[in-house]
């Protein structure tokens, strides 16, 4: 069955979402390394670096989220058909 104009733009859509979803992902993993490195290197203080895990976190947890999402409206759709 062919897709329809509206099927390619809402596929365009999820594949956004994940490509921003795999961004924010690999950002925050450099980062957080980075920060966790130049923490150790120069003696910032502990909370600091708990300031920059919490980031870290929410940032894994939102991307994670979007994930969700989108697994789920794919699985919704296909089970539309």
């Amino acid at each position: 069955m062919p897709s329809s104009p509206e099927d390619t733009q809402i596929e365009r859509r999820y594949r956004r979402q994940i490509r921003t979803a795999a961004i924010v992902m690999a950002v925050t993993m450099i980062l957080w390394m980075g920060a966790s490195f130049l923490g150790g290197q120069l003696g910032l203080p502990i909370r600091l670096a708990f300031l920059f895990d919490l980031a870290a976190i929410a940032a894994l947890v939102w991307a994670l989220i979007v994930t969700y999402w989108v697994w789920k409206a794919r699985r919704a759709e296909r089970m539309d058909r």
